[in-house]
C-alpha cells in the first residue's frame, strides 16, 4: 500500500488529473480520495506534488486499518 499526497487546484470543470509514481504498477488498484478544502495561502506552502510518504505509524497493521475503513463504508 502506498500513500500519495498531492495538493491540487480544482478548476471550474472540476476535473482532476494525476500522474502516479513509477512504484505503482499497471493493473487493478483501489484508490481512496479524501477531499479537504485548504486556504489559498496553502498553495504557496504546499509540498511538491510528487511527495510520496506513508502515513501509518509502524504500530498499526495496514491490513487491519484497511478492514476498519471498509467496515465504515459498509455501514
Amino acid at each position: 500500500m502506498e500513500t500519495i499526497r498531492q495538493v491540487i487546484e480544482v478548476k471550474g470543470d472540476r476535473k482532476v488529473e494525476i500522474t502516479l509514481p513509477d512504484v505503482i504498477q499497471p493493473g487493478l488498484i483501489e484508490m481512496v480520495i479524501v477531499v479537504q478544502p485548504m486556504p489559498q495561502t496553502a498553495l504557496k506552502t504546499a509540498p511538491p506534488s510528487s511527495n510520496l510518504f506513508g502515513f501509518l505509524p509502524r504500530r498499526i497493521d495496514p491490513l487491519q486499518f484497511q478492514r476498519q475503513l471498509r467496515d465504515e463504508w459498509n455501514r
